[in-house]
């Protein structure tokens, strides 16, 4: 039985081939991105994950499904104590201190994308903003599963990699894409043609995070 997840999964296949394509994670894993760049994406990632898990808990408290809104709110606190933490791991190890973070801007495509999901629950309903976050859940996990064979001769870098590897990370990902059928089961055709637009739209953001962070993008101002 095709489910509706394997149906935007396959509208958005485009989108993910280019992120498993991307240079960025390429130079990861052969260990030759710079090391600034990574930096630059950690500092990024941090303001996006703060807003993801924010995006968990405002979700969590108009969704009707009980273990949907316990998996939410889990997901919220997980962030907070886990991946976050991770991701300070990974400050200490490069030396990027709590005036650099506060002094970087937040990059054109990383405002873009948390507004992109705000927008899926404010103008739209809990189950887009739902649909809307599963990508950063399962492309991650995708990306993980692809490269952890091979790894990264970068002690950091296969971290990174294996961060989304993880048993744990990928029961939570299992999970997402269940609360995101159930959604989809109590959704109308209307609604699950927008749910797929905001999944579809999530995964170009993921895409066009990894070049934000090789290009270490800044806002611009165009005569």
């Amino acid at each position: 039985m095709i489910t509706f997840t394997d149906q935007i999964h396959q509208a958005a296949a485009p989108f993910w081939q280019k992120s498993f394509e991307h240079p960025f994670i390429h130079e990861l894993q052969a260990g030759t991105l710079p090391k600034d760049v990574f930096r630059y994406y950690l500092i990024q990632d941090r303001y996006y994950l703060s807003e993801f898990g924010k995006l968990h808990e405002l979700i969590a408290e108009q969704v009707d499904d009980a273990h949907g809104k316990q998996f939410l709110l889990d997901g919220a606190q997980g962030l907070k104590d886990g991946e976050i933490a991770v991701r300070e791991g990974f400050f200490e190890q490069l030396g990027i201190t709590p005036d650099e973070v506060a002094s970087t801007p937040i990059a054109p495509t990383a405002y873009n994308y948390v507004n992109h999901m705000y927008a899926e629950l404010y103008r739209g309903t809990p189950q887009q903003a739902i649909a809307g976050l599963l990508p950063c859940y399962w492309l991650y996990n995708q990306i993980g599963q692809h490269l952890v064979a091979q790894g990264s001769p970068v002690k950091l870098y296969q971290r990174w990699i294996e961060t989304y590897d993880s048993d744990d990370y990928t029961d939570s990902v299992d999970q997402m894409i269940a609360l995101t059928n159930r959604s989809a089961d109590q959704a109308d055709a209307a609604l699950k043609g927008k749910m797929k637009t905001a999944f579809v739209r999530s995964s170009a953001y993921e895409l066009a995070f990894w070049q934000m962070a090789l290009d270490q993008q800044k806002w611009q101002v165009t005569a």
